[in-house]
């Protein structure tokens, strides 16, 4: 069949129309308990290819945080960020919180006011605005010294002992952090205890630098405990008694073992969601999925995946996910239910400083020299 340039012409352009509707579907309209909320509003009126870049983009800011660089070389500034975690502006910090809200929200106005965002929302205490802000100044984990710690490049940072029926290094010998996470995990992969990739131990050890720095005796005000931050009621699950709550090898095979829990529970509902996803990107989503499920709990992941609401974002990702990173996805999932089920940012930043300290700890000459990180 012979067509001349004009009709492909015309065919071209109802396939770019049709192309832009899809991409412009925009979230379920606000459910009920958002309407109060102004700034759900606009998270709700958001489509959902604005999720595009979002991964790289908020681990971006997380990283100036973590490391006091770019706009937050200085610890007395917030900075403020758009629906796909793009940097807006930044602010010097007033002398009182209500004068730094005063200027958060002139800055909103006037990124409003030249187009810089759709609409603004101004902040206040205990309410969010819109464009979002984040302090530079906040309790955030040392990289150096978190490494330092988990890799044992000081003789107070090694350890040995035995657990269980885990018996690590020795008084003569001890070993580090990194080198007990692989014991414990190797020892119960033998033993059929648990099932879980040794990829997913980067991850867990970019908990251990987040969670605790690699402080033993991390104590949060949240009653959560050790270099793993576990909670009393998660360390009784595991069956360990007050007494052992801080011991290393402990909290690894409980945090093991609940991830392993988490993996199994997680599994076939996310199968049914993303199964059809090339099998990298299927692992990579998983392995971000397990990092969230460990912070907020697997209940809320598998609400994003199967909940009505909760899993609109998801079912929209699924079907278009050759135009969504992995990390885009798992973000996305997150951006588009936040003010919903107790997701906020800080489900973001987590996910995100996991990944920058296990990005790092990657680099490091101790871990570069072995198969670690390989898989990256």
């Amino acid at each position: 069949m012979n067509l001349n340039r004009s009709s492909l012409r015309q065919q071209g352009l109802i396939f770019i129309l049709i192309t832009a509707l899809a991409l412009c579907v925009r979230a379920e309209p606000a459910a009920p308990g958002d309407e109060g909320q102004d700034w759900t509003r606009v998270v709700r009126n958001s489509p959902y290819w604005v999720s595009q870049g979002v991964y790289t983009n908020v681990l971006t800011i997380r990283d100036w945080v973590l490391r006091e660089t770019s706009y937050c070389s200085a610890s007395d500034r917030h900075i403020l960020f758009d629906m796909r975690g793009q940097f807006l502006a930044w602010i010097s910090d007033g002398t009182t919180r209500d004068e730094t809200q005063t200027k958060l929200n002139e800055t909103r106005r006037s990124l409003h006011q030249n187009k810089r965002v759709d609409t603004w929302v101004p902040g206040d205490s205990g309410q969010t605005g819109y464009p979002f802000a984040l302090a530079c100044d906040q309790p955030h984990v040392n990289l150096d010294e978190a490494l330092n710690r988990y890799l044992g490049r000081a003789p107070d940072n090694r350890l040995w002992g035995a657990w269980d029926d885990l018996t690590f290094a020795s008084s003569t010998e001890p070993g580090s952090l990194h080198e007990a996470l692989i014991y414990v995990h190797q020892t119960r992969v033998q033993q059929g205890r648990i099932d879980l990739s040794p990829q997913l131990l980067p991850h867990l050890a970019g908990q251990i630098l987040i969670e605790s720095g690699g402080r033993q005796r991390a104590h949060s005000t949240a009653n959560a405990r050790g270099i793993l931050q576990l909670s009393p009621s998660a360390l009784s699950d595991c069956q360990i008694r007050p007494k052992n709550y801080w011991h290393r090898l402990a909290q690894i095979d409980c945090a093991l073992r609940l991830t392993n829990q988490n993996a199994r529970n997680l599994r076939p509902v996310f199968e049914q969601r993303f199964g059809h996803l090339p099998e990298q990107k299927q692992d990579r989503l998983f392995h971000l999925l397990l990092i969230q499920a460990y912070h907020g709990g697997a209940g809320r992941v598998t609400a994003l995946l199967t909940d009505d609401t909760l899993a609109k974002p998801a079912g929209y990702f699924a079907e278009h996910h050759e135009r969504f990173s992995a990390g885009d996805i798992a973000f996305g999932m997150v951006f588009h239910n936040l003010g919903r089920d107790r997701l906020g940012l800080a489900s973001l930043y987590y996910v995100a400083d996991v990944e920058l300290a296990m990005e790092t700890l990657c680099r490091t000459p101790e871990i570069t020299k072995t198969d670690f990180c390989a898989w990256k």
